[in-house]
């Protein structure tokens, strides 16, 4: 079985505050559960696929049937619990790590830092915590041959402007 996922499309891609300093922000890229099983579905077909947790949530199989072997394979990893909804944050976070592990949203890994600066984005401090209520989206992506991200563009979904931009130097 050679499997081969697609790389993510700018729509399927989060961005979450990493951290919020009095100069500007930091962001992280990343997917939900939903993209991965979409990607699943997608790649291999929905009967050809499953999921089990593991350990109270802790840990997540995901399986994929290989018709030459005539057996499922499986990859397994831990997560760890979100800020809200702990148990299902700690399945989902499970499952999406898993769902690296065969590939989907590797290529996150290979996101350029992103900072964002306060003139860009709407920064208050309460009693010396920063804090940010703006929302951040991709608006662009694109890749290298190798599969890395090469080209990358986020936007305020607030101000409509894009705040950070990387892209490919043209040929």
């Amino acid at each position: 079985m050679k499997l081969e996922f697609r790389k993510l499309r700018a729509d399927e891609i989060d961005c979450r505050i990493g951290q919020i300093k009095e100069g500007g922000l930091s962001l992280l890229l990343y997917k939900d559960a939903r993209c991965d099983m979409n990607v699943l579905d997608e790649t291999v077909g929905a009967m050809d696929w499953k999921r089990e947790h593991t350990r109270d949530n802790k840990n997540c199989i995901v399986s994929i049937w290989d018709e030459d072997k005539q057996q499922w394979v499986s990859k397994e990893d831990t997560g760890s619990e979100s800020n809200t909804e702990a148990e299902k944050g700690l399945a989902s976070d499970s499952f999406k790590r898993a769902c690296v592990n065969w590939g989907i949203g590797r290529e996150l890994y290979t996101a350029p830092f992103i900072w964002i600066k306060a003139g860009d984005a709407e920064i208050t401090n309460y009693g010396g915590k920063f804090r940010c209520n703006n929302k951040f989206s991709v608006a662009k992506l694109t890749y290298k041959k190798n599969g890395d991200i090469d080209g990358l563009a986020i936007r305020n979904e607030k101000t409509g402007n894009v705040v950070f931009a990387k892209m490919p130097k043209e040929k």
